[in-house]
Parts: structure tokens; sequence; C-alpha cells
């Protein structure tokens, strides 16, 4: 573990600082305006500090730093470091899947178009990436026909050069036969600069300079090539239907849309140029270094505009939240895209709307790579074998419940246990509990109440004579393999005491899962188990843990809507509904009857007088019941 370093050797200075390990490995980087207070706070109390943080300066042996004249250059030299050394502990954007981009071979004599998922070829430029392959190549193959690149491997132009005939694309007007000189240079770099101007986001201009070129070759009476642009022209707007117009022409934006958990993030990035949804990046973050929403917003700018994206840099980024320091940002970008850059939360209107469906796009991606992960089967027997091993099972623990509570203030108090069954979530053996034993805010008395219940049901059922069982088991017939509750150290020791008032504290193991962190506590032990950031273990825990609070949330909402959906007219002997509709309409809700006295709702020449009274009385008592 590291000494604590004298506070007067470090400056106070902005700068990089840099904790290694014993063999001098690089496993933190870091960036601060004043590196004496950023490096004296990692050597408080180990305690106070986070637990990401703590393991980190643990693991650490030595930190060192770099001196830089401003902010800027510190968050320059950090991503520099950052890029090289790849430490453990830095938050790093990590491809979600392999997306398809367009590319030109610009560095070649006559430039090749193709479609790629490889970014690494020095002298080519890249477009993109798109979401569907299918869908880009279907664009290709309209943008073709009206800029026609070769798209032929460099063996097969050479050998069509060599025999001295074009290929099968050249006659179906998808290639301009450079091969066999059918097109010279200067016209041919004309077709690639005009194919890079669309892809670009330029496709107005474009589509305006061949109108022009049409007009002229038509009234010069060149009625062949006057139809060659126009076909090309239908299909540049064919293809320009299919990038979806977000924006004004002159808008140039990247939206960024996060999801996240206390482990991962899903980052997507979409990119608007003049106005048209023209590429997508998306990416998983595995959360190692303990940051806040702002700080992952901070990693996420560093790191996917440390390097010029395939799509350039926009003349504005919207964010779910500002970074820490939004002016260091802009400054960062502005100076490499050599104009003005703005950051900015979008507070309403369109550009809202659209950064809310680019976080829907990410909290999609990051719900499917939880399910990617849930559906191998190789991965749940890991992380079965794991939790048998970290946790001490007698046996993998092939059927979990997992239980969690849900309430407001105290009301429609209920419970939810969730069934994974060989790793895979069992709605089918899904249970719900209303709360009847408790009153007021009390977490533990409706956990024991949940808890009492289940195993009761169990109990009741495992003791019955096998002939009385029927052919099918009861709703609680099977015990759990492993017993998890939502929470800590306290719902662990009532889920303890129930098992013990059952004598089933050696039969069914227990443990409890923290909500932040991912803290795992187990019956003897006063600290959490380590169980390893990024195992198969701890994403079946954090699965079985969200979903039963999803569970107990929607049964929660649905018990509240149906008791705040009942009025207090309901079950008046004479007030059908077309009189009760009729009664809000004249006094004006529920509010207004409870204002009118016995003898103005007797007035009303509809309403019998019985019934003037039932409802005079109802809401009297109501009144009387809440003053």
């Amino acid at each position: 573990m590291i000494s604590k370093v004298p506070a007067a050797s470090i400056p106070n200075s902005p700068g990089s600082y840099q904790f290694k390990d014993e063999h001098g490995r690089i496993i933190y980087v870091g960036k601060a305006a004043n590196l004496r207070s950023r490096i004296g706070s990692y050597f408080a109390n180990p305690k106070t500090l986070h637990p990401r943080t703590a393991s980190m300066v643990a693991d650490a042996d030595s930190v060192e730093w770099i001196v830089v004249r401003n902010e800027l250059e510190a968050l320059i030299l950090e991503f520099t470091l950052v890029k090289e050394h790849q430490p453990r502990y830095n938050i790093r954007l990590r491809d979600d899947k392999s997306y398809p981009f367009l590319a030109v071979t610009v560095g070649e004599q006559w430039p090749r178009a193709l479609v790629t998922r490889n970014r690494k070829n020095k002298g080519t430029r890249y477009f993109g990436p798109y979401v569907n392959a299918w869908a880009i190549r279907e664009t290709f193959d309209l943008i073709l026909r009206t800029f026609p690149l070769r798209t032929c491997s460099d063996s097969k132009f050479a050998q069509h050069e060599k025999l001295g005939r074009p290929c099968l694309l050249f006659h179906i007007e998808k290639c301009s036969g450079p091969c066999v000189g059918e097109v010279s240079a200067s016209d041919y770099d004309k077709h690639v600069r005009e194919f890079m101007a669309f892809l670009g986001g330029e496709s107005e201009e474009v589509v305006q300079r061949m109108q022009a070129e049409m007009g002229i070759a038509s009234e010069s009476r060149d009625y062949e090539r006057a139809a060659v642009l126009r076909d090309r022209i239908a299909a540049v707007h064919k293809a320009l239907e299919k990038q979806q117009m977000v924006g004004e022409r002159s808008e140039d934006i990247d939206l960024i849309g996060v999801a996240e958990d206390d482990l991962e993030a899903s980052v997507q990035v979409f990119h608007i140029r003049k106005g048209r949804v023209v590429g997508r990046n998306g990416f998983i973050v595995d959360r190692v270094e303990h940051v806040t929403s702002s700080g992952l917003i901070d990693r996420i700018l560093e790191q996917f505009y440390g390097e010029e994206p395939a799509l350039g840099y926009p003349k504005e980024v919207l964010v779910p939240t500002l970074p820490d320091d939004p002016a260091i940002y802009e400054e960062f970008l502005s100076q490499r895209r050599k104009s003005a850059v703005q950051i900015r939360v979008p507070q309403r209107g369109d550009k809202r709307t659209l950064l809310e469906t680019v976080t829907k796009n990410a909290q999609t991606e990051l719900s499917r790579h939880r399910m990617k992960r849930s559906s191998d089967h190789n991965s749940r027997s890991r992380a079965l074998t794991q939790l048998q091993t970290l946790l001490g099972l007698p046996k993998a623990p092939l059927r979990i419940e997992c239980y969690d509570m849900a309430h407001l203030h105290g009301t429609d108090y209920v419970g939810s246990m969730v069934v994974l069954e060989d790793g895979l979530p069992n709605k089918r053996e899904y249970r719900r509990f209303k709360v009847k034993t408790v009153s007021g805010n009390d977490d533990y008395a409706a956990m024991r109440e949940v808890l009492t219940r289940r195993l009761t049901a169990y109990v009741h059922e495992r003791d019955q004579p096998v002939s009385d069982r029927g052919f099918s088991p009861g709703k609680f017939a099977y015990p759990p393999q492993l017993l998890l509750v939502d929470g800590g150290k306290g719902q662990l020791s009532v889920a303890v005491e129930v098992l013990k008032e059952f004598g089933l504290e050696d039969k069914i193991p227990v443990a409890s899962l923290a909500k932040r962190f991912e803290d795992v506590y187990v019956p003897g032990l006063s600290n959490p188990v380590e169980i390893p950031r990024g195992s198969d273990a701890i994403f079946m825990l954090q699965v079985i843990r969200d979903e039963a609070h999803r569970f107990a949330n929607s049964f929660h909402r649905q018990l509240r809507g149906k008791r705040m959906s009942t009025s207090v007219l309901d079950g008046i002997p004479g007030l059908g509904v077309e009189r009760r509709r009729r009664l809000l309409a004249e006094c004006g809700g529920i509010t207004g009857i409870k204002s009118f006295n016995r003898e103005a709702l007797r007035a009303l020449s509809w309403l019998p007088d019985s019934v003037a009274d039932a409802v005079f009385e109802r809401c009297h008592v109501q009144v009387t019941a809440l003053s």
C-alpha cells in the first residue's frame, strides 16, 4: 500500500497524476487544477473513501505527477496517458458491438468505396458508423448509381486493367470503369469528392450542382447526358429518404445518451450533420472508477473526442448532464474543430425530445447487454459455480429467490418474490404480497411478514402426508437453494431470524445484496463478500435484484392507482353511474359536493332525498376523518 506523500512536496499547479503498483505499472491516471489538493484527498481515512477509490489506493505503491501550464493541457495529457497505458482503474469506452462504416480509400490513385467494420487503415476516409449493415448496403447501392466509384479489390482492378475490359459493374452503371480508361482522372476525382460530400451531410449542395449540370446539358441539347443526371438525382433523393431529417439543415450536432447503474453504463452517440442522422456509436462502460454522472460525461467526452471521430467534430454537443467543468471541454473541442463548440443540456423543444430518444436507445442497449449475458448457458453456469464458491454454499444455487419491498410513505406496502431457476427468470414462480400487519415505514417488519408467510406455506406443504398433496405441487412447495434479500445487514438479520424460527437456518442459505456498490453480506461475516467486478456472479445477482425491484414497484403502482381511482361516492345505494356523473358535473367534482349542505343536495330535483342524505353522510364522514 502507498505511503502518504508529504503535502509540501506536491506542487500547487495543474497537471496529471499517475498511481502505480509495485511493478511500476500505471493503474490510475487523473488530472487536477491543483495537484496538491487533489492528490492529498486520496490519503484520507480509507473508511471515508468510496470503496472503489479505497481499493485503488490499497493497490497503489507510488504516485507520480506531471506539471503542465493549464487545465486544458492536463486534460489532453490525461487522455494521452490513459490511451497509452489503459490503467485498470480508469473508465474506458468499449464498443458494445461492431458497427459498419462506409469508407473511401483516398490515398490510392483510383479511390475505392467499400462497407467495412475496420477503422484502422491509413489513407482511408470513414463515414458512419451506421446501425444496420443491410440498410447501409442498400443506401450504398443507390449512391453508387449516382457516384460510380470502383468497389473492387486491388487485385481485381489489376486483373481487369490487364485484360482491357471492365467487369459487370461497369455495364450496369455502378462503376465508371477507371480500370480501362472509361473515365478521366479529373472526372473520377469529382465523383470521389461528391460521394464524400454526400456522406458528410452536404446532400443539398450536391443535388443543386447536379441539377445545374442537368440544366446546362439540356440547354445544349445533350439529352443523353441530361437523362443520366436526371436518373442520378432520382437515386440521390431515394437515398436521402433513408436518412432521417431531424433538424435544421445548418445543424451539426452530436447527442449523447447515457443509461447507467452502479456497475456499468451504456452510451449512445447519435451524429446529426446538416440536419440528418448520418451515424451512431454505442459503447458499454465498466464503472471501475468512482465517478458521478457529471464525471462520467467527462470521461465520455475525453475518450470519444480525444481522436477525431469519423464524422468530425460537431458545432454542438447535447448531453444529459453537464461535465464538471464545461468551459474546459468546450475549449478542448473548439481547438480540435478550429471553431466554437457548445456543450449544453437541452431543456425543452425538439432537441430535448431527440436527446430523450437517444437516452432510450442507451437504456435498450444496456438491457440487451444484460440479456445477452443472461441468455448465455456457459455464462450462467459460471455464475452459479462462482456463487457456490464465493458464498460457501453446499451446492450450486439452481433456484434463487429474491425479496424486495415497495411502499409510499408507509402506504400500499407490498413485497415481491422473484425466482431464478438455472440462472433464468421463471415468471410463473413469481409471487407478490400485500403487507397486512405493518403500519408506517418499517422495511424490516414488512420483510419479516413476507418471509414468514412464504416459509409458513413451504413448511405446511412439506409436512403434509404425500397422499394429501395431490398431483400438482403447491405455490411454495420448493425451497430456495439461495434466499436473497434486497438490502444490507439489517435485512439479512431479519431473514436469519425468520429462518431460525422455522428451524431452516441450516437448510436454506441466505444472503443480502445492498442497493449500492453490489455489496453481498452473508451470516457470520461483518464485511461484505468480495465478488469480482465484471464477474458472471455479480451480474446474475444484479439481474435478480433489479427484477425483484421492478416486480415490487409494478405491484405497488397497481395498488396505489386502484386505491386513488376509488371515489368517495362508490357504494352509495341508489347512486348509479348516470346519477354520479350528473352529480359530479353539476356540483363541480368531489370538492364541490363536499361544500354542499344537506338542503342543497336535497334541492336537486332529480336526486331522491334518501340518496342525497346518503351522499351528505358519506362526504361528511370523509371530511371529519380528514380534518
